[in-house]
């Protein structure tokens, strides 16, 4: 990974953040893309007091424009793209039945048309460099989650898109990855969107026992520099839970269901 110019969507806390840090612990050069512009320029000045060469820009991925500015910035100081890992993303927590459909539009734009967008104008440059495409999914992009319309249906999304990238790239060099992590400690379920589109606030899962952004970022990380087509992180509720989807799709319906109506203040109770 050493010089490797890395474009990191989202990158202002969370997986992305985590993600930033471990490629630049192993030599590369940082594009940092967020909406957070005054967090974004800290980072941004942590990393090059420490001698990593890296760069900020504002971007909200929902906008295509700011997408196609992230890319040429990227160009214009690096000349070059290595990686793209589209890690921006929201989350959301509501019945189908309750929820405003401006919140499923918004998943929708950040998650899939966020990708979408940030693939499209990095791919020549991609391309050249025989480089890769990555999407930070979820286990919500293999099996329907309940009150997560938007986010599943994002993340599928997301899924088919790259997976279809995948193949009509096969003869060009050009690696894709999709990393689903599992349930990871990091701000997401915070900002997670209610039923009118405002953020939940907290959390409704202990965050204690969730895998670290730190260990996720070093495994998709790891991932790219094999890579690997897939990466599906935590056995029970990413490994078995995909296996389960396959070979017993009720049985994984019913835990599922179980599984999440457990939360606190769950709206499938």
């Amino acid at each position: 990974m050493q010089n490797k110019v890395v474009v990191i969507t989202g990158s202002s806390s969370g997986i992305g953040l985590a993600l930033a840090k471990e490629f630049a612990q192993r030599g590369s050069k940082l594009v940092l893309a967020a909406r957070s512009v005054d967090k974004l320029k800290e980072i941004e000045t942590e990393f090059n007091n420490k001698g990593v060469e890296a760069i900020s820009v504002a971007t909200d991925v929902s906008k295509e424009e700011d997408c196609k500015n992230l890319i040429n910035q990227a160009i214009n100081k690096f000349k070059r793209i290595d990686i793209l890992i589209n890690n921006a993303g929201i989350s959301m927590r509501a019945l189908f039945k309750d929820v405003d459909l401006s919140v499923l539009k918004q998943l929708m734009d950040v998650n899939f048309w966020g990708t979408v967008y940030c693939t499209k104008y990095a791919l020549p440059y991609l391309l050249e460099t025989k480089g890769s495409v990555t999407g930070i999914s979820s286990i919500a992009g293999f099996i329907g989650l309940p009150a997560r319309t938007g986010y599943s249906a994002s993340k599928y999304a997301m899924h088919g898109f790259l997976e279809t990238l995948r193949v009509e790239n096969l003869k060009t060099g050009l690696h894709v990855l999709i990393a689903a992590p599992g349930f990871t400690a990091s701000n997401i379920r915070k900002t997670a969107l209610s039923t009118d589109g405002s953020a939940q606030g907290e959390t409704p899962r202990n965050e204690e026992k969730m895998m670290s952004a730190e260990e996720v970022a070093k495994h998709v990380a790891n991932a790219i520099q094999k890579r690997k087509s897939t990466l599906i992180l935590t056995f029970v509720e990413g490994k078995l839970t995909v296996w389960l989807k396959k070979w017993m799709p009720r049985l994984l319906e019913k835990l599922t269901y179980n599984h999440m109506a457990k939360e606190p203040d769950s709206p499938l109770k």
